[in-house]
């Protein structure tokens, strides 16, 4: 934590600046039709790739799994690359289902968007300093993954705030965000800025 400058945002030197770091603990499982079970279910990472060769070429896929009965799904992560384009032991990484590589995409809601599927809500933390609501505060929220998580629920939780007070506040326009954004609707993805005064 630290103490703003006298010309940061042009405000006095009392306004602190605070991070807070939000990360996935888990992967969140994606809502998709399964055909076997005949509705839309769960499906869930198997931590796996898919490599298929077409000549020069390569199609990669991660490999999740329908949670009642196990059907597979296939999220495309390249379709048509040749081996040369990928950074130098990305393939390898893949071949023997690097348990990191396979998180990083599962976690990834940009990703899981591209697909088609909308992904749940993973379970998470938030690390970094609490402050009391009478302080003036530049905060920075930010992810290394893209989080669709409420910005209002991630406040609310680590400043262990209502829904009435949160929503009271950000109507008051005593808590905002650069850019400015509807609080009470907008998710973190990978961060956001938000002013308390």
């Amino acid at each position: 934590m630290k103490t703003a400058n006298k010309n940061d945002f042009g405000k006095s030197p009392e306004i602190k600046q605070i991070t807070w770091e939000a990360r996935c603990l888990s992967a969140p499982a994606v809502r998709k039709y399964c055909k076997k079970c005949g509705r839309k279910t769960d499906f869930v990472s198997s931590g796996q790739f898919r490599i298929n060769a077409q000549k020069k070429s390569l199609d990669i896929w991660l490999i999740y799994r329908c949670a009642a009965c196990k059907t597979s799904w296939n999220a495309e992560v390249f379709s048509r690359i040749s081996p040369q384009r990928m950074p130098d032991g990305m393939l390898e990484r893949f071949t023997r289902n690097d348990e990191t590589l396979a998180a990083q995409y599962a976690m990834d809601c940009d990703f899981l968007r591209r697909n088609g599927v909308d992904p749940g809500t993973p379970s998470y933390n938030v690390s970094g300093e609490e402050f009391s609501l009478e302080e003036q505060v530049v905060l920075t929220i930010k992810s290394p993954q893209a989080l669709p998580v409420k910005v209002s629920a991630i406040i609310r939780e680590k400043l262990k705030l209502s829904q009435r007070v949160f929503s009271d506040l950000a109507s008051e326009g005593k808590i905002r965000s650069i850019p400015e954004k509807d609080l009470n609707k907008c998710r973190l993805n990978h961060g956001i800025i938000v002013i308390f005064n």
